[in-house]
């Protein structure tokens, strides 16, 4: 087994990734600042192969430190959110998420070079996309569109020319992967000063799954909706996308290569808060309002997945009900409690 580093170790998907290594018997080194969420516990916390450093990735005397005898780096720290979050940020996103692609490239080569590191495999997003006229989406396709108009897509492809770059004057072996649409429990309110409402409710800035949940928890209604809802989705477990990165890490075929995580299934938000709304409100008819949609709401994100299934072996598993059945009851304690 390997010695993995993972930074954003206590992120949304990272939490999902520590999990994953952790359960298949790799020695992991986590680092995260705590900076959307603040402090957040998982159960794997105490792992006895499980390290957790609070610290900034930006920091590339502490990046150089901790990837000492790793032989994986999985590069997952980010400022990082849903719509609301990266209009919000969208400078702050820009500059701190660029600075921490320097830091980790520069601690990355400098391990490879001189130790045992083997690759890094970043994460990327379904947003270098965000351009495109035609789907699904095929590995390459970021190369050929215009690139993204927001900030966040924009620096997210930045993410993958670093990585390309590394290899193409230092030799840095990569694998780049793009999650679709994460979902899953654990994420709490993003820390920060900026209030977004969406009718009476505060938004959690985080993704839409949680936020529809908790307004029809709440009590909204009718139901209020960013844009027309019928924007298209492809809802992945995180269980499934870290199963799908790890997967990418070890697999000899995915040196220097690039792949689309995520299921098959297109969703719009629209049948996405019929759903939700079905679950917490049997028997009240479903009325929703629209509200103004954000400039950069990408109307379709719809992968091509044939790459990571005959390459890697990867599909995603896990259903939209299945996510469901996971994630409403956690939202609705999470309210409960204050948390969102």
């Amino acid at each position: 087994m390997a010695k993995v580093m993972v930074t954003g170790a206590a992120g949304f998907i990272g939490g999902y990734l520590v999990e994953q290594l952790l359960t298949d018997g790799h020695d992991v080194v986590g680092l995260d600042d705590f900076s959307k969420y603040g402090p957040v516990i998982h159960t794997h916390d105490d792992d006895a192969s499980y390290r957790l450093v609070e610290g900034d990735a930006r920091d590339p005397g502490l990046m150089t430190d901790l990837l000492d005898g790793c032989d994986h780096l999985i590069a997952g720290a980010a400022l990082i959110g849903g719509i609301s979050y990266f209009h919000t940020y969208a400078y702050d996103l820009l500059a701190a998420n660029e600075r921490i692609m320097a830091s980790t490239c520069d601690a990355a080569i400098k391990a490879h070079r001189s130790g045992r590191l083997q690759k890094v495999t970043y994460i990327s997003s379904s947003m270098v996309y965000e351009s495109t006229n035609h789907w699904p989406s095929v590995e390459g396709d970021q190369l050929r569109i215009a690139p993204p108009s927001s900030s966040y897509g924009f620096q997210k492809l930045a993410t993958e020319y670093f990585a390309m770059a590394a290899w193409a004057q230092y030799q840095l072996p990569y694998t780049i992967v793009r999650p679709f649409n994460c979902v899953g429990v654990g994420e709490a309110r993003a820390m920060g000063q900026a209030t977004v409402l969406s009718g009476n409710v505060h938004l959690a800035m985080s993704h839409v799954v949680p936020d529809l949940v908790q307004k029809v928890v709440k009590g909204q209604h009718p139901l209020h909706i960013l844009g027309d809802g019928q924007q298209v989705r492809h809802y992945t477990y995180g269980g499934d996308l870290a199963r799908g990165i790890v997967t990418a890490m070890a697999h000899e075929a995915a040196l220097n290569q690039d792949f689309n995580l995520s299921t098959a299934e297109s969703t719009t938000v629209l049948e996405l808060a019929r759903r939700i709304w079905s679950r917490l409100r049997p028997g009240l008819p479903f009325e929703f309002v629209s509200d103004p949609a954000f400039e950069h709401d990408v109307r379709t994100r719809a992968p091509d997945v044939t790459k990571a299934r005959d390459v890697l072996g990867f599909e995603a598993k896990v259903g939209l009900e299945e996510m469901l059945d996971e994630v409403v009851p956690w939202v609705e304690a999470a309210v409960r409690a204050g948390r969102l």
